[in-house]
């Protein structure tokens, strides 16, 4: 198994359920905006020129949450996902999407107008309303975690690999979180993990 890479982006979602499973895989390190991801062999890979990409035999994914799901199911042996019978697989599967739903488009356009595009180029207005949206997703993850641990109880599943890294990773940017006191405690919590932590350091 083979995971293209880059710190600080959707691909350590991936290699944290990898490395929460203790399962052995390659990795193929990126910076993002690396010009090695534009070149025809990479776009072969993703067709965006982004990571993760997961190549497991003759399989390969480019889309990160498909690529959590595949792992689960293939790998997982029923750790992560709540049973289909259980009061929570509904809500696992809401908070599972929500990170690509809802979190990640303000996200997206937050990083590309304060880091990826060059100041000549970036749009104040675009920066605050991208705020603003993801100040409202955030506003309804920290309510889900008033009495919980984790976004579906007090146990980790797949859902918070996928918008649990996004709430991290919304912290990392400097998203104000003053105002949701569920959101930091919870933010530890996954970061404290030693799986997260060498899936961060790859």
């Amino acid at each position: 198994m083979k995971l293209y890479y880059a710190q600080n982006s959707r691909a350590v979602r991936v290699a944290w359920l990898l490395e929460e499973l203790r399962i052995d895989y390659e990795v193929e390190k990126f910076n993002l905006g690396d010009s090695a991801m534009r070149e025809p062999e990479y776009l072969a890979r993703h067709p965006m020129g982004r990571v993760p990409v997961l190549e497991d035999g003759e399989v390969q994914l480019f889309e990160s949450g498909a690529i959590i799901q595949y792992i689960l199911a293939k790998y997982g042996k029923g750790r992560f996902v709540p049973s289909i019978a259980s009061t929570d697989f509904a809500d696992y599967l809401q908070w599972f999407h929500y990170a690509e739903g809802m979190i990640m488009p303000p996200m997206n356009t937050y990083v590309v107008e304060t880091i990826l595009l060059p100041p000549e180029r970036r749009t104040e207005i675009n920066v605050k309303r991208s705020i603003k949206l993801l100040g409202q997703m955030l506003k309804a993850v920290n309510t889900n975690l008033a009495e919980k641990e984790y976004l579906v109880g007090s146990e980790l599943t797949g859902a918070d690999f996928m918008t649990g890294h996004a709430v991290v990773m919304s912290q990392r940017f400097g998203i104000d979180m003053s105002d949701k006191p569920h959101l930091p405690p919870y933010v530890e919590r996954l970061t404290l993990r030693q799986a997260f932590q060498r899936a961060s350091t790859k």
